[in-house]
């Protein structure tokens, strides 16, 4: 089967099995910040924007794509760029697997929260699995990065 549908901004056909998961199909064209940590939903590494959301592809069927629009950590790399120089500040990148994930859904609350606070941060960010730190630059990254956004508005 086909499935049609815009990657990073970019229109996308390709040639599916009806078990696709939409994670395979995103590394198959070439988005390799998608990464699979679980394969059970838990630790965040897979997360991509499904329409705007934060959303896991590793459970997500490739065909209920068809006409959505999908974002990697690829076409979104000017905004990752700029938070991820907040987590260098803070000592925060640690080995960097598990940053693709963290930066994504720090991009969509970002987006969607307009003040949160640490409580929320860390609600926001709970499927995000680091087997590298405590979290705590992770979090002071974030809060940073959320500051200044609020200040740029």
């Amino acid at each position: 089967m086909e499935v049609k549908f815009n990657l990073n901004g970019k229109p996308v056909a390709a040639e599916i099995k009806a078990d696709t998961l939409l994670y395979d199909l995103l590394r198959e064209e070439g988005c390799y910040s998608v990464k699979c940590g679980c394969e059970t939903t838990n630790c965040g590494l897979c997360t991509v924007m499904l329409d705007g959301k934060p959303s896991l592809s590793c459970s997500i069927l490739a065909a209920r794509v068809e006409g959505r629009e999908v974002f990697t950590l690829e076409g979104l790399q000017k905004e990752a760029e700029e938070f991820g120089e907040f987590l260098a500040a803070e000592g925060a990148e640690q080995c960097g697997f598990c940053s693709p994930g963290f930066i994504m859904n720090v991009l969509a609350m970002a987006r969607e929260l307009d003040e949160p606070d640490m409580e929320e941060i860390k609600e926001y960010l709970s499927g995000n699995l680091c087997r590298c730190s405590g979290y705590m630059g992770q979090m002071r990254a974030v809060e940073k990065y959320i500051k200044t956004k609020r200040e740029d508005r």
